[in-house]
C-alpha cells in the first residue's frame, strides 16, 4: 500500500502544469494519492476533476516514470516519503504548497519537537560566522535533540550545519536538486556527516540539476519544517529574505541578527527587524526565551498523540486510527473509509474536536492534533 501511494505520488508531479498546490488539493480532496488515481472516473463523472486531467491520471506512461524513480531510490537508499504518510512532516504538511512526496536520506526525526532554520548570506562575514556559532551553541546547550536546518549552500547555511556537527546536534540540509548530486560540490564531505547525523531532503526526483528557481522552492521547504527561521546576516535582496517572508506567510516566527548601518551584509536583517517582520535577537538564548521553550515538555508530535490522547469510545479510536494512518482527511473520504454514516459522524468529529484530538481545517479537512 505504501509503494502504491509513493508510485501515485510521483505520477502526479510527473503530470505537466498540475503544480504543486493544485496536486496536493487534489491529494486532500481524494485522501490519498492512490485513491485519486484508482477512482479518477469517479471524479471526472461528478464533475470534481477536469476531463483533461482524469487523461492525465490514466496515462500509463507517469506510472512507468514513478516506478523506476521508485526502483532508483531502493537502489541508492532514498526514502520516498509521500504527503498521505505518517513519515511526513507534520509542519510542512500544515503549509498549503507543501511539496507531495519528498526523497530523503538520513537518520533523524523530521518531526522533532523543535526545529530552527537558520539562513543567511552565501557571503558571510566574520561577525555572521561568530554569531551563527554563538547561537547553535545556545542551542544546544539548551536541548541536544534540537533540529537544524538549512540549505547547504555557500556561507551562512554551511556554517549553521557545521556548528550543529561540532554541537552534537542533528542537522538537516534541504536541496534544491535530486539526492544524487551536492551542490556545491566542495560541500559533499559534510553532507556524508548529515547523512549520518540528520539528512538531505528534496523534493526533487533524481537527475534533477539546481537552478534559480529551484533555490526559491527549496526556500519555503525550509521555512515549513520549522518552528521558527533565523536569519544571521543579508544583503538588500537576496533567498533568505525570501525565506524570512515565507516563514512570515506560514505564521511562524521569523527572528534576525542585527548589524552596523554601514554594513551591507546586515541591511536585509535591519530591515527585516524595522517592518518589524523579524524579532531581534543577540543570542540563541532570546530564540529559546521568545518561543517560551522553558515552560514545554520536550517530546515529539507523535509522543504527544500516544500520551495524551484521553479515552476514546470504539467509533472515536476508528477514526483517530484512520488519521494515523491517512493524514487529514475531508469529510466525504471520513465517510467511505469509517463506514459510519454522516448523521452519526458529525456528533463523533465535534467530540473528538472538544477532547482536543482533531481540528477543523479551511477547505473542510480534519486533522489529528
Amino acid at each position: 500500500m505504501i509503494r502504491e501511494e509513493v508510485i501515485c505520488s510521483i505520477a502526479l508531479s510527473h503530470i505537466p502544469k498540475l503544480g504543486t498546490v493544485n496536486a496536493k488539493r487534489l491529494i486532500e480532496m481524494a485522501g490519498s494519492a492512490s485513491l485519486l488515481f484508482e477512482q479518477s472516473k469517479e471524479w471526472v463523472a461528478k464533475g470534481l476533476l477536469a476531463p483533461n486531467w482524469g487523461d492525465e491520471l490514466r496515462n500509463q506512461a507517469h506510472r512507468s516514470y514513478a516506478e523506476a524513480v521508485c526502483e532508483e531510490a531502493e537502489q541508492k537508499g532514498v526514502e520516498l516519503i509521500p504527503l498521505a504518510s505518517s513519515r511526513y512532516p507534520r509542519r510542512l504538511k500544515e503549509c498549503e504548497d507543501a511539496p507531495i512526496l519528498l526523497y530523503y536520506k538520513g537518520d533523524t526525526n523530521l518531526d522533532a519537537c523543535r526545529i530552527i532554520s537558520i539562513v543567511g548570506t552565501r557571503l558571510i562575514s566574520p561577525y555572521g560566522r561568530e554569531m551563527c556559532q554563538r547561537i547553535v551553541s545556545d542551542l544546544a546547550a539548551f536541548d541536544s535533540s534540537i533540529l537544524v536546518v538549512s540549505g547547504l549552500a555557500y556561507g551562512v547555511d554551511v556554517e549553521a550545519h557545521t556548528a550543529a556537527l561540532k554541537c552534537g546536534l542533528n542537522t538537516l540540509g534541504v536541496l534544491a536538486h535530486g539526492l544524487d548530486q551536492i551542490y556545491p560540490s566542495r560541500h559533499r564531505n559534510i553532507a556524508v556527516q548529515m547523512v549520518a547525523k540528520g539528512g538531505l531532503l528534496t523534493e526533487f526526483p533524481f537527475n534533477t540539476h539546481p537552478t534559480r528557481f529551484s533555490f526559491v522552492s527549496r526556500n519555503r521547504i525550509v521555512a515549513g519544517l520549522s518552528d521558527a527561521t533565523i536569519v544571521i546576516e543579508s544583503a538588500q535582496k537576496g533567498g533568505s529574505l525570501i525565506t524570512a517572508d515565507l516563514a512570515n506567510g506560514y505564521n511562524r516566527d521569523c527572528f534576525a541578527v542585527p548589524g552596523r548601518v554601514s554594513d551591507q551584509l546586515s541591511v536585509g536583517c535591519n530591515q527585516l527587524i524595522k517592518e518589524d517582520k523579524a524579532i531581534l535577537i543577540e543570542s540563541g538564548v532570546d530564540v529559546i526565551n521568545y518561543l517560551g521553550w522553558h515552560n514545554k515538555k520536550k517530546t515529539s508530535f507523535v509522543k504527544q498523540q500516544e500520551l495524551f490522547i484521553p479515552n476514546l469510545s470504539e467509533e472515536e479510536e476508528r477514526l483517530v486510527s484512520l488519521f494515523r494512518e491517512k493524514g487529514d482527511l475531508l469529510l466525504d473520504n471520513l465517510v467511505v473509509m469509517s463506514d459510519i454514516p454522516i448523521h452519526q459522524l458529525h456528533p463523533i468529529l465535534f467530540e473528538l474536536e472538544m477532547k482536543g484530538v482533531i481540528q477543523a481545517q479551511v477547505g473542510g479537512t480534519y486533522h489529528l492534533v
